[in-house]
């Protein structure tokens, strides 16, 4: 099946979901729906995100859950205004040693959820609405044999006080798009790969691991297309994202991990010999009035284990 062929059958809109239908769908199928929001020192939109979420508070969303990763702001207690449980992210399946980032908080949020169908948003943006869970949920609740849904949507980038309509997906395009591309070209229909949005069936996402970092998006997806095949994964515009960009040096350490992530998955294909011994090591430059610096950063890739077995012999 070529790229062309996904996109014409597993690509929807937002825009053309009923909300009321899809509710009917929920209780007549009695699939129970858990969004969680990872998040750390998002004080400033943390609440927006959980309002807009909440708004299919009872009729397509059972609870909504902020994994709160030390902030050191008031990112609980503004998700906790909003109508959000907050739980600190430290606090969940703490025998794995202390967490290490969004991917972490994600994995650890399947054992304080219940929900048959785990929707994951971003707490940083600046234009929620409930069109991101509600689109997330339309092909897992009609289609069966869906189990991964990616949102997509364009991507302004903010420099200074400019904002161009495009060009916030740096990464996706320098990174993840050309290895999706070379590498698993199953998967190459995806318009965000690396979207932060996207919801799962639990049966997947406790059966496949979970990188601790940025390479969580790209692990989920590679290991899915191995799991279950790429026809149970599937996408859904939602128009537009709005977020606080990046800095350059902090997408370039993102990008290191993607890379580490994509190694190690194309061992356990035996694709590649040794991903092990592949060097960790990013190392990038500052420059001032007294020179350029070398900065070293560790870009090593975590995972946890799926979560199943682990509750199997809890």
């Amino acid at each position: 099946m070529t790229s062309s062929d996904w996109l014409a059958r597993r690509t929807w809109r937002a825009a053309d979901l009923d909300a009321d239908a899809l509710a009917e769908r929920r209780a007549t199928q009695g699939t129970t729906v858990s969004v969680v929001i990872p998040a750390r020192n998002e004080a400033e939109t943390v609440g927006g995100v959980v309002r807009a979420c909440r708004e299919l508070v009872p009729s397509l969303v059972d609870e909504v859950v902020v994994l709160d990763g030390a902030s050191e702001d008031d990112t609980a207690a503004a998700a906790t205004a909003a109508g959000a449980r907050v739980v600190p992210d430290g606090e969940v399946l703490a025998e794995h040693g202390r967490p290490r980032g969004k991917g972490d908080a994600l994995w650890r949020s399947l054992a304080v959820t219940h929900g048959d169908v785990v929707c994951f948003v971003d707490a940083d943006i600046h234009n929620p609405g409930p069109r991101f869970v509600l689109g997330l949920l339309g092909p897992l609740l009609t289609d069966p044999d869906v189990a991964l849904v990616k949102a997509f949507y364009e991507r302004p980038l903010q420099v200074g006080e400019e904002r161009q309509a495009s060009g916030g997906g740096r990464v996706t395009e320098l990174c993840a798009r050309p290895l999706l591309n070379l590498l698993w070209p199953e998967l190459a229909g995806l318009v965000q790969p690396l979207a932060g949005e996207y919801a799962g069936r639990r049966s997947l996402l406790e059966a496949i691991p979970f990188v601790t970092g940025y390479g969580v998006e790209l692990g989920m997806l590679v290991d899915t297309l191995s799991h279950a095949g790429v026809d149970a994964i599937a996408q859904v515009d939602v128009e537009e994202r709005i977020h606080h960009n990046q800095p350059l040096d902090a997408l370039g350490r993102m990008a290191g991990g993607i890379l580490q992530t994509a190694a190690l998955r194309l061992a356990r294909e035996g694709r590649l010999q040794d991903a092990q011994e592949l060097p960790t090591q990013l190392l990038q430059f500052t420059r001032d009035a007294q020179g350029t610096h070398p900065v070293a950063h560790d870009v090593g890739v975590i995972e946890r284990p799926p979560l199943a077995p682990l509750r199997a012999h809890g």
